[in-house]
């Protein structure tokens, strides 16, 4: 009996939507980012405060990639000490309806 082999192919970001779309908020954190910061939590302290489990390292590598991929803009004012805001990009609130979709999800099916 021949046995056939199947070859595993797997799916590029450029030929998978869903892929896209998961390279740009998948993960543990970049949903919750997204959603505090629509939220006006919007300084990297109140962020770290409101994000439980997150460490000050991920949570900065996970800013500086939401801000390469046009999700978000960092503003540094020129205080003292300096004070860094994130605002959602055009780009970034297209995200919106996917993160309350999300909410929504988990509200219902959360049990305590």
């Amino acid at each position: 009996m021949d046995e056939k082999k199947v070859k595993k192919k797997s799916i590029a970001v450029a030929d998978c939507p869903v892929t896209y779309t998961m390279s740009m908020i998948g993960g543990k954190w970049k949903p919750i980012i997204i959603y505090l910061i629509s939220k006006r939590a919007n300084r990297f302290g109140v962020l770290h405060r409101g994000i439980n489990g997150i460490s000050k390292q991920m949570l900065t590598k996970q800013l500086r990639e939401m801000e390469d991929d046009g999700l978000l803009i960092r503003r540094i004012f020129a205080e003292i000490p300096p004070r860094v805001e994130y605002s959602i990009t055009k780009k970034g609130k297209s995200l919106f309806p996917i993160i309350d979709a999300m909410r929504v999800w988990g509200e219902s099916n959360f049990k305590v």
